[in-house]
């Protein structure tokens, strides 16, 4: 344990970088509440998404990093924002028409549309409870309701009161002349409609913490702030809760950073110390464009799982978090593939290596072995020429390749089978666009099938590259169920028929053969498709067929 922490301590991975900021705040010793605090922000209006995801997955990571530098207890809150008032009418619930009398009421007092809960709130909350249950997540659900209305926000709201003044002075500060005439930090619940009023504070009363107001119709109000007569502005409320609940750390997008000033002032003007916060970049569509529930570009949750692991999206997740990335489909077979390489890399590696590699965290320092015996990019490739449409299709070419290999004794690479199937046919299959040869091509990939029907005739094609390139090397034994050999004959093909650069030749064979511009190394495809087959696949499109 000792050598774990010590080699923690100075690890390089971000999240062990993040982890010490955290335990710097307690140099002298465990917080009185006796626990480090990591919380995460949701807003309950739509489905947890993949942004929602990537906050818990990563903040998770800093957390189980800072237990192995420390011994100072954690936990991590999921807050759920659930006393947001309600916009406008999503449209993707049933019987929309029928919200639309609950506009600008909380979430949590507006009727479930599904039929299955309380509230429309508490249904998201459920959503969102089984979205992080899903991942095996461990964390406290926090409900704004509950917590405004519970009493467990009440001494920061009389403080608030109490200091409305200054915080108002922060908050106009970052406000349009229009807008500060009139802003308050609070909003009232309506006692009679229950809506959310955004209306501007006659009086503030600090030595009863009540509030007096004008409703739209001009009717007066004095509300005491504590018991859920109100919420906090969205702004305020992030520095508030962080008081309220002394939380030490949270990240964020990028897109709140220029409001992360404003977070710290109204935390410590509360009393309490601002936590340690982290910025990560966001996502970016196919086009560079920011991902968007509302407009729907990128890749939802769902779908990245319908075609690969949460491991490798938590591998992603892990990438460079403060660099902006784009995440569209491409990205999963390389994601899969480099997540089992850090796998087999893993077990070979020395305690430094291992804590700077991306599956430590991923898995908390309990990483499983890879029994991906194909890469995933290979299997798209064997689904594309095969046109295979389940997962036993692909297990026989796997066990030509892999005898020994079961769907029992593999299931990653068994589940890893029927994700590439599904992406080859949803996503690769309809955008397949096949080009005839060249004339150069065309006399290239007929000797590449040439040298595949015998092993003299794929010697001979190695010797007459030797020669070609001034190589006076020994012949390899040939060998057709040796991946290496076979990436020998196709390498020696292309250098025959004077292809430079030699990229220009594999791009080729994909292009005429697969209908896709790149793919894994075509002597390990052979392999894996077997030489008869690759042979007929040559020659059917030689065929224009």
């Amino acid at each position: 344990m000792f050598e774990l922490r010590d080699t923690a301590l100075k690890s390089k991975a971000w999240p062990f970088e993040e982890a010490r900021r955290v335990l710097k705040r307690y140099a002298k010793g465990a917080p009185e509440k006796g626990y480090v605090l990591f919380e995460t922000g949701y807003g309950p209006s739509g489905l947890p998404h993949i942004g929602t995801f990537g906050e818990v997955a990563r903040t998770t990571m800093i957390k189980t990093a800072f237990e192995v530098i420390s011994d100072i207890p954690t936990k991590l809150i999921c807050f759920s924002d659930d006393l947001d008032g309600m916009r406008k009418v999503p449209g993707n619930v049933p019987n929309p028409e029928s919200l639309t009398e609950h506009l600008q009421k909380p979430l949590t007092s507006v009727p479930d549309p599904f039929g299955t809960h309380e509230s429309f709130g508490h249904h998201n909350n459920a959503m969102l409870r089984r979205f992080l249950d899903t991942f095996g997540f461990e964390y406290e659900f926090y409900s704004a309701t509950e917590f405004y209305g519970s009493g467990q926000f009440d001494e920061v709201l009389k403080r608030a009161v109490e200091k409305y003044d200054e915080i108002m002075e922060v908050m106009l500060a970052s406000l349009r002349e229009e807008r500060r005439q009139t802003y308050s930090i609070f909003l009232p619940f309506h006692p009679e409609t229950g809506r959310v009023l955004y209306v501007p504070m006659k009086k503030v009363d600090a030595e009863n913490h009540t509030i007096t107001f004008d409703d739209e119709d001009g009717k007066e109000w004095t509300l005491p702030v504590t018991g859920g007569n109100v919420k906090l502005q969205w702004k305020p409320d992030f520095g508030a809760r962080w008081a309220a609940l002394e939380v030490d750390f949270e990240m964020y997008g990028k897109d709140h950073s220029t409001n992360t000033p404003i977070y710290d002032k109204i935390c410590r003007i509360l009393g309490h110390r601002a936590p340690d916060h982290f910025t990560y970049e966001l996502f970016l569509d196919a086009n560079g464009q920011k991902i968007s529930k509302t407009s729907g570009n990128g890749i939802s949750i769902d779908e990245w799982l319908t075609y690969a692991s949460s491991e490798s999206l938590s591998y992603f997740m892990y990438l460079k978090p403060k660099t902006a990335k784009r995440m569209h489909f491409d990205v999963i077979p390389k994601a899969v593939d480099e997540y089992h390489q850090q796998l087999r890399a893993y077990a070979t590696q020395d305690l430094k290596a291992q804590l700077n590699n991306p599956v430590w965290h991923i898995h908390g320092g309990d990483v499983p072995q890879s029994d991906m015996v194909v890469p995933f990019s290979m299997l798209l490739n064997l689904a594309s020429a095969s046109s295979a449409e389940d997962k036993a299709t692909m297990w026989g070419f796997i066990n030509k390749y892999a005898p020994d290999a079961t769907p029992e004794s593999n299931p990653t690479m068994d589940q890893a089978a029927g994700f590439a199937v599904a992406y080859f046919n949803d996503y690769v299959k309809p955008t397949k666009v096949f080009r005839a040869p060249s004339d150069q091509e065309r006399t290239a990939l007929q000797d590449l099938a040439d040298a595949l029907k015998s092993p003299e005739a794929a010697l001979a094609a190695i010797a007459k590259k030797n020669e070609i390139v001034g190589k006076d090397d020994t012949l390899p034994e040939a060998n057709f169920a040796d991946e290496e050999f076979l990436q020998s004959v196709v390498f020696a093909i292309g250098k025959i028929h004077g292809f430079e650069p030699l990229r220009d030749w594999f791009t080729a064979i994909y292009e005429v053969l697969l209908g896709a511009s790149q793919g894994p190394r075509f002597g390990g495809f052979i392999a894996l498709y077997g030489v008869a087959e690759t042979i007929a696949l040559i020659e059917k499109a030689l065929a224009a067929e």
